[in-house]
């Protein structure tokens, strides 16, 4: 399943998102992994959660977000959870808009059973109509 945290900058759509994820991952069996633009949250993510730092692998556009969670993916068969902070800024979303990336992202959720978790900086009706099915929590 994919989840959207939405709401305009600076709502708390990160804190948010950080409480989940370390309240989740105590309850976890499985790998839990969180994206974010940088190494801000480190200290605030739980030890179990592996932080990635998104920019440091030159992910530029959408494509190449969308197979670089598919190398995070085959890499690790135990991954349950995945959480993405700063979504619109770290997937390199292009003219296209977030409708086809959310689209891929459920059927890698689908076929591996792996939950998104996403932040993203929208008023929940600026979203396509049916992604707003998937909004958890509008700051």
């Amino acid at each position: 399943m994919v989840q959207l945290i939405v709401g305009k900058k600076g709502k708390g759509k990160t804190k948010c998102l950080l409480e989940k994820v370390n309240s989740e991952v105590k309850s976890i069996l499985g790998d839990v992994v969180f994206l974010d633009k940088n190494t801000s949250h480190m200290y605030e993510l739980n030890n179990k959660v592996r932080l990635i730092v998104v920019p440091d692998f030159m992910i530029d556009t959408e494509e190449e977000f969308v197979g670089f969670i598919a190398g995070i993916i085959s890499q690790d068969h135990d991954l349950q959870q995945v959480y993405v902070d700063s979504f619109l800024n770290v997937s390199g979303i292009g003219e296209g808009g977030i409708l086809p990336i959310i689209e891929k992202l459920e059927k890698f959720s689908d076929n591996f059973h792996i939950d998104f978790i996403l932040s993203i900086s929208m008023d929940e009706t600026e979203l396509p109509e049916s992604v707003r099915k998937n909004v958890v929590t509008s700051l």
